[in-house]
């Protein structure tokens, strides 16, 4: 577990701080996706903000990015994982952070001018799931909310976790119950955040021969399921209804 590093007591926050916070854990990816998702931060927002990454490893992720350790949820040993590391940003003292958190997948592309993602109105913002509309349910890729406003969500969870773990597939199901039942759940508009899978590649079989596209108004893009952005760039896959053209305007963004 990382020691809280020195910058931590350099860098007051304040209460209309607009926090990016992401969180790296195990060995899937490596601090490069936290190093390029801070790159593409600073081109794509002109607000003033603050990095934050939780993560149990800060090897090789650069020194402007303030690094905490990942609180611990206190889960019973051999817990499955769903994510559930997530849900410890709504820690109501979450190492001292003020102010508005944007939190992002550190495996996402940025691809327009984010400031819109601290000032659109809402309590709580997810983005709104785009294979299954009807439910509550949104993609917790991206997420905002003021930093320590929902200190029941983890009590809650822990008091709860044997019934939460039968009834919710992951933490953003989870979550996006939990919030659209206590308190307001809001999403973003539907083209900010958009799905490399659902439409970005063509459908099959003119995936086959019709290379992945970029979403028209978007400004995030969202990488979920097998495909990450380095695969995406590359082309290719698995079995052959999986397979992908290369899409090399990503080296555009992802950088």
């Amino acid at each position: 577990m990382p020691a809280r590093p020195k910058a931590y007591s350099e860098h007051p926050f304040l209460e209309q701080d607009n926090i990016i916070l992401c969180m790296k854990w195990g060995t899937k990816y490596g601090p490069e996706y936290v190093n390029r998702l801070y790159h593409m931060v600073k081109k794509n927002l002109t607000l003033p903000f603050k990095m934050v990454c939780l993560t149990d490893d800060t090897s090789g992720i650069e020194p402007d990015i303030l690094c905490f350790p990942i609180p611990p949820l206190e889960l019973p040993p051999g817990s499955p994982e769903r994510g559930w590391n997530k849900l410890s940003t709504f820690e109501p003292d979450l190492y001292g952070l003020k102010g508005q958190a944007l939190f992002l997948d550190i495996d996402i592309i940025i691809l327009d001018n984010i400031d819109e993602f601290f000032t659109y109105p809402g309590e709580f913002l997810i983005i709104h799931d785009w294979k299954r509309p009807w439910r509550v349910t949104g993609n917790s890729s991206v997420y905002r909310f003021k930093l320590g406003a929902f200190p029941d969500i983890l009590p809650y969870f822990r008091a709860h976790f044997d019934d939460i773990r039968q009834k919710f597939r992951n933490e953003q199901a989870y979550l996006s119950w939990f919030i659209n039942t206590h308190h307001q759940l809001s999403y973003w508009p539907k083209d900010w955040c958009k799905s490399y899978k659902y439409h970005s590649l063509k459908p099959l079989p003119l995936g086959l021969w019709q290379a992945p596209v970029i979403p028209q108004d978007a400004k995030i893009l969202v990488f979920h399921g097998e495909v990450n952005p380095p695969d995406a760039l590359k082309g290719g896959g698995g079995k052959w209804y999986r397979h992908v053209l290369p899409a090399p305007w990503i080296a555009d963004y992802w950088q």
